[in-house]
């Protein structure tokens, strides 16, 4: 407990670290101004009957701090930016050059890779901002826009975006914690005082045993979220030893840390990036004027809008995203390599080839665990809306991992700067 306070006082009294909490708590700020700000001409009556009846644009309300409910300039949120990123990963292991440049190039390659998810973030953005216009449009939220206010309105939804990803990019670089993961933290914290708000107007005392059993399940999940995120995977490690004139260097035992969970929340955004896109173009082409388009695109919303198939598509989203930001992040043969040159050997396994495959085979069960825990509890929500018919429980789940696993990384981050500090 001393050494938690004595932390707390070397943050408070470092200038450094304060100014950079400082910066990221007023780039929030700015966030939450930018929310605020809506697009012109806005029938807010169809706009909540919309919201209302249609599950996935709760999803994106969530995760774009309201922006959604608002028509905001930034409604779209960090979402071009992170469908970028997910291509240019899928490209990295498509390409092995691509992923040799990132490997080879270490902190350089991973930049022009990031700059190029932000050049392709933009006519993302803006072909999102179209699709969500015509949308928007054909439920008579807006009123019918054309030339030169579409392309204004196309514009500045894009510019929102743009500049949210920029205000992330500031985060990450002058304030403290991971930019885009902070922004759509915030965007989940304020839409709680509405929530609670709607929660006690629609406050039932028979369903009492249910909110008790909600909470419990809450207070499981975050115990579990935390255990989880912690959780490492040991592999011996051992240094051979060497002689250099009369003394032995070497000899050493260590370990090496495999995380349980390696790829954090990142699944659970990509799948909610993928499994929205889908749904606005459905809902988009649904009032098409070919009628054979637009049977099939109500066929597709009704069965998008189904809570097993979305929570079944969910559940295989985040699980195959698991793996494959795992396989990204992870490189067998890199670590096999740095161990060999660094005269480093796994107990019982040669080194080389074989401790590439036996790294690959660890890697591949504890991944498995760790993928069905964060498919369980991104359904786990829908599952129980599902069971009980109940509206407010459908986000909580997956807002609540998002929250946690930031607020864990962040408590980190700010001790790691402590701890530079310090010493």
């Amino acid at each position: 407990m001393g050494s938690i306070f004595h932390k707390i006082a070397v943050v408070i009294k470092d200038p450094a670290i304060r100014k950079r909490i400082l910066f990221t708590i007023g780039a929030l700020v700015v966030f939450r101004l930018l929310s605020t700000i809506p697009i012109p001409g806005i029938d807010a009556e169809n706009l909540s009957n919309l919201l209302a009846g249609n599950q996935f644009f709760g999803l994106l309300d969530i995760f774009s701090g309201g922006g959604v409910s608002r028509l905001s300039i930034v409604m779209l949120g960090v979402g071009p930016y992170i469908t970028a990123s997910i291509i240019m990963q899928l490209l990295t292991m498509m390409f092995p050059r691509m992923k040799a440049m990132m490997q080879e190039e270490g902190e350089a390659g991973r930049q022009k890779l990031s700059q190029y998810s932000r050049l392709i973030s933009i006519p993302l953005a803006a072909l999102q901002a179209f699709g969500f216009l015509a949308l928007l449009q054909s439920q008579n939220v807006l009123p019918q826009l054309s030339g030169i206010a579409l392309l204004v309105n196309i514009l500045v939804i894009t510019a929102g975006s743009v500049l949210l990803m920029w205000v992330g990019e500031l985060i990450s670089e002058f304030g403290i914690g991971n930019g885009v993961s902070l922004i759509i933290f915030a965007g989940i914290v304020a839409v709680l005082p509405t929530q609670i708000f709607q929660f006690i107007a629609q406050f039932d005392p028979a369903q009492i045993p249910l909110y008790l059993i909600f909470l419990l399940v809450a207070v499981v999940v975050v115990v579990a979220v935390v255990v989880v995120t912690e959780a490492e995977r040991p592999i011996s490690v051992t240094y051979a030893k060497q002689v250099r004139g009369n003394k032995v260097y070497g000899g050493v035992s260590t370990y090496l840390p495999l995380r349980l969970n390696q790829a954090g929340v990142i699944p659970i955004i990509f799948a909610l990036s993928i499994l929205l896109f889908p749904q606005i173009i459905a809902n988009f082409l649904a009032k098409a004027s070919n009628p054979t388009v637009a049977d099939i695109a109500s066929w597709m919303v009704t069965f998008l809008n189904d809570p097993w198939v979305h929570g079944l598509i969910y559940f295989f989203l985040v699980f195959v995203f698991t793996y494959f930001y795992t396989a990204v992040t992870f490189d067998p043969k890199m670590i096999s390599s740095n161990l060999q040159k660094s005269g480093a050997f796994i107990p019982g396994v040669r080194p080389g080839e074989s401790t590439m495959a036996y790294l690959g085979k660890v890697v591949t069960r504890i991944t498995l665990v760790g993928a069905l825990f964060l498919g369980l509890i991104a359904v786990l929500p829908l599952i129980m809306q599902g069971f009980t018919g109940n509206q407010t429980l459908a986000i909580g789940g997956t807002a609540l991992l998002i929250a946690v696993s930031v607020v864990l990384d962040l408590l980190k981050k700010v001790d790691a700067q402590a701890s530079m500090r310090e010493y």
